[in-house]
C-alpha cells in the first residue's frame, strides 16, 4: 500500500546580507556573527568600495559596511545602493565622531553602528534595519540628540541695504570732487586728514562698484565741475 507523498516544507526566503569591510579579522568576525545565527543568508563579501559596488546588482536586503575603505569612502557607496533600491545600509565604524556619524546619516544609512558593538547589537542592528528601524550606537545617538537641541543652523545675515549707501561725509567728499578739488584740498576742507578722504573713497568705491573718481560721479550722479 502505498503512501501519499507528504507535501514540501514551504521555503523560507531569508534575509539577504552584503558584507562590505576591508580588515579580514573584522570581516570574519561579522560572517561568524550571521554564521552562527544562520538567520541570515550572505550574498557577498567586499573588501574595498569597487568589490563592494559589484555586489549591488545581487540586490541584498541589507549592506552591513565600513565608511573608511582603501579605495573609497563608504559615503560614496551609500546614495548607490539607496538608488532605485529597497537595500538598507547599516553602517558599522570604528569611527564615532561626530561629523562621521552626521554626514553617513545624511549620505542616507539606515543606522550606524560602531565596532565595538557585542554580536547580540549587532544582530539586533541589523533585524531592526531590515525591519525599518535606524539603530543607532549610544555613542553616535548623542550627536543627533545634540543637533536636534541646537536646531538647524542659522543662515548667513545678507548685506544690509544701508552698507551700500553713501554717508553725508562721503557726499560731502564727492562733492569736493565734482568742485575739482583734489584729495589734499578736499581734506583740508572738510577737516578731515588726506588719509581718512583715502579711506572714504575706498569706502565710496565698494558702494557704488567702481574703479575711478570719474566713473563715481557718474554713478552719484554728479558731474566735474573743471
Amino acid at each position: 500500500m502505498s503512501h501519499p507523498a507528504e507535501p514540501a516544507a514551504p521555503t523560507v526566503r531569508l534575509p539577504r546580507i552584503a558584507i562590505i569591510e576591508d580588515d579580514p579579522m573584522v570581516r570574519q568576525y561579522f560572517v561568524r556573527i550571521l554564521s552562527d545565527n544562520q538567520g541570515f543568508d550572505i550574498v557577498g563579501i567586499a573588501p574595498d568600495l569597487a568589490t563592494g559596488r559589484a555586489l549591488i546588482p545581487l540586490k541584498p536586503d541589507l549592506f552591513l559596511m565600513d565608511i573608511g575603505l582603501p579605495d573609497g569612502s563608504g559615503y560614496d557607496l551609500v546614495p548607490e545602493i539607496k538608488a532605485g533600491s529597497a537595500a538598507k545600509a547599516l553602517i558599522i565604524s570604528a569611527f564615532g565622531d561626530r561629523d562621521t556619524v552626521v554626514r553617513a546619516l545624511a549620505a542616507g544609512a539606515d543606522g550606524y553602528l560602531l565596532k565595538d558593538s557585542t554580536p547580540a547589537q549587532v544582530l539586533d542592528g541589523i533585524a531592526i534595519t531590515l525591519d525599518g528601524g535606524a539603530p543607532v550606537s549610544p555613542a553616535a545617538a548623542v550627536y543627533l540628540i545634540e543637533l536636534l537641541r541646537e536646531g538647524p543652523r542659522p543662515t548667513p545675515a545678507a548685506p544690509l541695504a544701508e552698507d551700500t549707501r553713501l554717508t553725508p561725509r562721503e557726499i560731502d567728499l564727492l562733492q569736493a570732487f565734482a568742485a575739482g578739488h583734489s584729495y589734499k584740498e578736499a581734506a583740508r576742507i572738510l577737516g578731515i586728514s588726506p588719509h581718512t578722504v583715502g579711506n572714504h573713497v575706498k569706502s565710496i568705491y565698494r558702494k557704488l562698484e567702481v574703479s575711478s573718481r570719474s566713473e563715481a560721479l557718474r554713478a552719484a550722479g554728479m558731474k566735474p565741475g573743471r
